[in-house]
């Protein structure tokens, strides 16, 4: 038999109020524990109902015969991502959107880089960096719809672009580049390239002007060049950035969409179609939402494998 409470105090010898917290206490601390919660309880709630539930019913769908357009829908397995898995336009969509996007993140790093250091450094006075600042800048300012309108004028055979060409003596006729197999997929590439580089210069000109100087004195005075300086401390500064931003930036390319639908729409002979439009066209052009649904599964898969990545840096870095 257990003993009375009042008894095991007397055998132990202990006080009483060092085993049983008062009740206000308990109350007072559990109240503590609750209050970072309630706080967090609205974003965990639309987090849940914008992010979760979605994603569930898209993963539903994709296990469907087809969905929305069919009443009775038909429990069919992995049969729709069988089929995307073995469509020679998804696997088309696959190449053309890594080389879309391994083009548009290296050379936003190069073209990022070398635009700020360039306003980074002593030899252009102020007046000059600021008016650069505002013309480089400017791509960024502009939408993805007045990107796209802009650029499908310049590109056209009869714009500014094959006027400047052919007047500098480099073709002899004018090129329908968003409309020719063989320049559609480089001419969206350079568009997306044009509107995105200023993010990275942008970020990339913090970024130099927070490297401590001490470093570059040091470097001087123990006689490195300035091209050593650049690969021994500029860069090993700028490394935790641009690897974030790398990462970052090939998630938001590979889903581009916008841009490649307003300018190419996917075409000609799909040379500029990419897993976003092509995944969209199987739902709103052919009503074949599981099929579609499958797709964007895939993109998931594909997107959080790079975001593990992405924040096992992030992780590494704190």
């Amino acid at each position: 038999m257990r003993p009375a409470l009042a008894d095991r105090d007397a055998e132990t010898g202990l006080d009483r109020s060092t085993d049983v917290a008062p009740a206000p206490r308990r109350r007072k601390s559990l109240k503590r524990t609750l209050v970072p919660y309630a706080f967090l309880s609205p974003t965990g709630i639309l987090m849940i109902v914008l992010l979760l539930v979605p994603i569930i019913m898209v993963i539903s769908y994709s296990l469907m015969d087809n969905v929305i357009t069919n009443k009775n829908p038909v429990f069919v397995g992995i049969g729709n991502y069988v089929d995307i898995l073995t469509d020679p336009t998804f696997l088309v969509a696959v190449r053309n959107t890594l080389v879309f996007t391994g083009s548009s993140v290296v050379a936003h790093l190069l073209l990022g880089l070398g635009f700020a250091m360039l306003l980074n450094t002593k030899l252009l006075g102020n007046k000059v960096k600021a008016l650069f600042r505002v013309i480089y800048v400017l791509p960024w300012l502009f939408t993805v719809a007045i990107i796209a309108v802009l650029w499908r004028l310049m590109l056209n055979p009869n714009g500014v672009i094959n006027y400047l060409l052919n007047t500098a003596g480099i073709i002899d006729q004018n090129i329908e580049w968003l409309s020719s197999p063989s320049t559609a997929l480089f001419a969206v590439t350079f568009i997306n390239i044009w509107a995105g580089y200023p993010f990275y210069m942008i970020s990339l000109l913090a970024g130099l002007q927070g490297i401590p100087k001490d470093l570059y004195e040091a470097a001087t005075v123990d006689g490195a060049s300035a091209r050593q300086q650049f690969f021994n401390v500029t860069l090993p500064q700028l490394k935790p950035i641009i690897i974030s931003m790398a990462m970052l930036d090939f998630i938001w390319t590979s889903q581009q969409f916008a841009l490649i639908w307003m300018t190419t729409g996917g075409g000609p002979l799909n040379v500029t179609e990419m897993v976003s439009t092509f995944t969209y066209k199987l739902a709103f052009s052919r009503y074949e939402f599981s099929m579609a649904s499958a797709a964007a599964v895939i993109v998931l898969l594909a997107t959080l494998v790079l975001a593990f990545f992405y924040a096992r840096h992030q992780n590494a870095r704190d």
